[in-house]
């Protein structure tokens, strides 16, 4: 209704829908029409594990009663959506968007939960790695299956079946080998370092990722205006990798200016930079 538009801007601070209204807002100065649009798309990350998190209570419950059931039911909810009301009128509104993500990911947020609550282990242990890879290859069999065209390569993300099945699988297999180290394997230790300072700002590195790469476009567009540049480098200029080499030094002062959020929610002591420091000579694993 027109006189409720207020309500959902409150999906900007608490995200358990899409943000509204980004679309339709203008483009500046050396600023593409589309950045707000742009911005929002990595907020259905939150949205999604916002949804886990405010469920998780129900879900642990199914699972210790339901192991079974309760992991095949966010796979069957996507086939179902996709398969059978695809077409239907509903389909990306507000409601279907977010249980779509649900669904499409929930598998995977499930079998955490079992393999933390050691579920995973008591099944033998030929299982995961047995059926695991068959998933993963029935979601790239459905992929490859789906009409695209020919000129663009082909997304997984753009079918949900794909992406939930192959996910399912993937993460299954990961949690299967499960390695957990004291200490680095010897030829890994020189990563240490760059391993855990991503872990502990994996949430900004995302959310933060396409910000960086909208503010790259306006730092680069002057560059059109200077002679040298123009005459010798358009190939660079236009290049989209020379877009991804700007945006990561704006990645990292972003990541640095509210990393430490990530610090507070996890009951942790903010720090700027946690970056590992040597204990002993070695560096210690990080789960």
């Amino acid at each position: 209704h027109p006189t409720w538009w207020w309500s959902k801007m409150a999906f900007w601070i608490l995200p358990l829908s899409t943000p509204p209204y980004g679309e339709g807002l203008a483009g500046f100065q050396h600023v593409e029409p589309t950045w707000a649009t742009q911005i929002v798309v990595p907020l259905w990350y939150l949205r999604a594990y916002l949804w886990y998190v405010l469920l998780s209570p129900l879900l642990l419950r199914a699972l210790r009663r339901f192991p079974v059931a309760t992991l095949c039911a966010p796979p069957a909810m996507v086939i179902v959506m996709n398969a059978f009301f695809v077409d239907q009128e509903f389909v990306y509104s507000r409601v279907w968007e977010t249980a779509n993500d649900f669904a499409t990911f929930g598998a995977c947020w499930i079998l955490g939960m079992a393999h933390q609550e050691g579920l995973l282990k008591k099944i033998p242990q030929y299982v995961l790695p047995s059926v695991a890879p068959l998933i993963m290859v029935a979601g790239l069999w459905y992929l490859q299956t789906r009409p695209v065209d020919p000129t663009v390569a082909t997304d997984i993300e753009a079918w949900p079946i794909a992406q939930a099945l192959w996910s399912f699988g993937f993460v299954a297999i990961l949690l299967h080998v499960s390695p957990s180290w004291d200490r680095w394997p010897r030829p890994l230790e020189r990563w240490n370092g760059l391993i855990s300072l991503l872990n502990s700002r994996a949430v900004s590195v995302y959310l933060w990722h396409q910000v960086a790469l909208v503010v790259a476009i306006p730092l680069i567009d002057p560059l059109w205006s200077v002679p040298f540049f123009y005459d010798n480098l358009q190939w660079l200029l236009a290049s989209q990798w020379f877009t991804l080499l700007v945006a990561i030094p704006v990645l990292g002062l972003l990541v640095l200016t509210f990393g430490w959020v990530e610090d507070v929610a996890a009951r942790r002591s903010p720090r700027l930079l946690p970056y590992p420091r040597r204990l002993r000579g070695r560096r210690r694993a990080t789960d």
